[in-house]
């Protein structure tokens, strides 16, 4: 199909979107590469500057060289590309830095991966090169292939370079996404919703130069990194909370059920009602973690953040609230049994003093079983709040 035909069918084919504060040094630079390329591609398109209130004459720079602006108020990176994303005229979107690091003079891979079907093209500029001096120690060896590795863990995302800022997607795609976050974790967000929703994502090398700014990059290492680690972290229930949580009632109540008559010896270690105190923390804590997995992915799946998971569903759908109540009503009593045990055998010597390293056990067992059953019983509750009006 030719550009005319493309065009005649359904307007523009591309929109190059820039989110832009304070760019006057580089911006003009990089809508003039961007619609270079296009017209030597063959191209129809434009240049979007989403401008995020520049003060040093970026918006007039930007018109000057061929762009259109486009005013975003909310503050932040995720917040003026959702802007510029939102004001696009073409089928398909370019996204990059205003810095002129990107190189928007090789626009032709992306295009190419998107009209064979893909829906996100990320860039990879560990396979297109980085010159000296173009992305921070910390970024290159440490943040940028560890949240990459994570990623594909957690979302099993086939991509190598995890935050490049050169992406191209389908319009109409992202924006049925209704993606919601305003920072810098928006680059994560946009490829973690894009995989969860079965999208075709691929990767073509690209480069990165050094920008051309003589200030500093708004990106800050730390701050920045955390919140994309955050982002990942909240999006995965799994690795958040589930496999902890299994590690540690697994620990636990192996841990439990072997001091449950007495010490043992570990080689040189010996293990008594201290060692047991730490298993029962660990068990409580993972029944803590386990409930909150079942309440945070049934949520996310509630509000669309997440597709919906089926084992979830089954198991909602076999556990009820009478259930949860039920069980936990009876784990609650058995917990008071094993403190009202204890009283009784106390009962038995006379009331006297305690010594506490024979007779703590049985009270250990007691806390733990009932600490279980009001959290079964809390979490029964919370998740038939998602159902009310269902029945």
């Amino acid at each position: 199909m030719s550009t005319g035909e493309r065009c005649a069918q359904g307007g523009l084919e591309l929109s190059v979107v820039l989110p832009c504060l304070n760019e006057a040094e580089t911006l003009a630079t990089c809508v003039a590469k961007a619609l270079t390329a296009m017209e030597q591609l063959g191209i129809a398109g434009e240049v979007v500057v989403a401008d995020n209130g520049s003060t040093d004459g970026s918006q007039q720079l930007a018109v000057a060289a061929g762009a259109r602006v486009v005013d975003v108020a909310e503050r932040g990176y995720g917040a003026a590309l959702q802007g510029g994303i939102a004001a696009a005229r073409g089928r398909y979107v370019l996204m990059a830095d205003a810095d002129d690091s990107y190189a928007l003079e090789d626009l032709e891979p992306f295009v190419v991966a998107l009209r064979g079907g893909a829906d996100l093209v990320m860039g990879n500029r560990f396979r297109g090169g980085i010159e000296p001096g173009a992305m921070p120690f910390l970024h290159r060896y440490l943040g940028n292939p560890v949240l990459s590795y994570l990623g594909r863990l957690f979302f099993k995302i086939p991509v190598g370079d995890f935050h490049c800022g050169m992406r191209a997607f389908r319009r109409d795609k992202v924006l049925a996404l209704g993606l919601r976050t305003t920072g810098m974790e928006f680059a994560s967000e946009l490829v973690v919703r894009s995989s969860l929703a079965g999208w075709t994502i691929t990767e073509v090398p690209t480069t990165l130069r050094p920008d051309g700014r003589s200030r500093s990059p708004h990106l800050r290492t730390w701050r920045d990194g955390w919140r994309h680690l955050r982002f990942l972290l909240a999006f995965s229930p799994r690795w958040l909370f589930l496999y902890p949580a299994l590690v540690l009632l697994l620990v636990g109540v192996v841990g439990m059920l072997g001091l449950a008559f007495g010490p043992r010896q570990l080689g040189a270690i010996g293990l008594d009602v201290q060692s047991l105190l730490a298993f029962a923390t660990m068990t409580v804590v993972g029944v803590q973690a386990l409930g909150l997995a079942v309440v945070s992915r049934s949520y996310a799946a509630h509000l669309g953040l997440l597709p919906s998971s089926r084992n979830v569903e089954r198991l909602l759908a076999r556990i009820t609230l009478e259930h949860g109540v039920l069980t936990g009503g009876l784990l609650v009593l058995a917990g008071i049994g094993f403190f009202v045990a204890a009283v009784v055998s106390w009962g038995w010597a006379g009331f006297g003093q305690l010594d506490v390293v024979s007779r703590i056990r049985v009270p250990i067992f007691g806390m733990v079983l009932l600490v279980t059953g009001v959290q079964l019983i809390m979490v029964s509750f919370t998740m038939s709040l998602a159902h009310i009006g269902e029945e």
